[in-house]
C-alpha cells in the first residue's frame, strides 16, 4: 500500500549535511541517452549503491531500462529519462523540515519534493545511502513507480536507525 503523510516533528533527523544537489538531465534526442550528474558518495554508501545497481529491475512502470550517461553503478534509468535513479546522493536539506511531505511505498520511506516544470523527486529516508528517484511530468500525481524499487532498496541499502 502506498500513501502520503506528513513527517512528524518527532521524526529522527538523518546525518547532517547542507549539501544540495542538482540533477542535470538533458533532453533525449535521436535515441541518445539522457545525461545525469553522477553522485560522489562515501565508500560505504558506494558499496551499498553497487549492490542496489545489480538488484534493480529491468522494467519499471512498463518502461525498459535505459541507463543514462555516463555509465555508472550509481545511476540507472528507465524509459529514456522518464524515470532516473541516483544512489549515494547528498542528504536533501528538505529533510530538516518537519512539515515536508513523505511517502511510504511498500515499506520504504521517501521524501517527496515537487519540482516546478518537472515531475516529482523522491529521496529515501532512514537508509545508510540516500537513493533519489526522479519521475517525469507524466508521473506528477502517480507514485506507483516507487513500488518497483522497494524490494531492491530494502535488500541492499540497510536502515540507518
Amino acid at each position: 500500500m502506498t500513501h502520503i503523510r506528513r513527517r512528524s516533528p518527532r521524526s529522527r533527523v538523518l546525518a547532517p549535511s547542507a549539501a544540495l544537489f542538482v540533477l542535470a538531465a538533458a533532453g533525449c534526442s535521436g535515441g541518445a541517452q539522457p545525461s545525469v550528474t553522477v553522485p560522489a558518495p562515501s565508500p560505504e554508501a558506494a558499496a551499498y549503491c553497487g549492490k542496489l545497481h545489480k538488484a534493480l529491475p529491468e522494467t519499471v512502470a512498463g518502461l525498459e531500462r535505459s541507463d543514462p550517461s555516463p555509465d555508472s553503478d550509481l545511476t540507472a534509468g528507465w524509459g529514456d529519462g522518464a524515470i532516473v535513479l541516483r544512489c549515494g546522493v547528498p542528504r536533501p536539506a528538505r529533510m530538516d523540515d518537519p512539515q515536508s511531505d513523505a511517502v511510504d511505498a511498500d515499506g520504504v520511506n521517501w521524501l517527496l519534493e515537487q519540482r516546478d516544470d518537472a515531475g516529482p523527486r523522491f529521496t529515501t529516508t532512514y537508509r545508510k545511502a540516500y537513493v533519489e528517484v526522479t519521475l517525469g511530468t507524466e508521473y506528477a500525481h502517480d507514485i506507483t513507480p516507487l513500488s518497483a524499487f522497494a524490494v531492491p532498496v530494502r535488500k541492499t541499502v540497510p536502515d540507518s536507525l
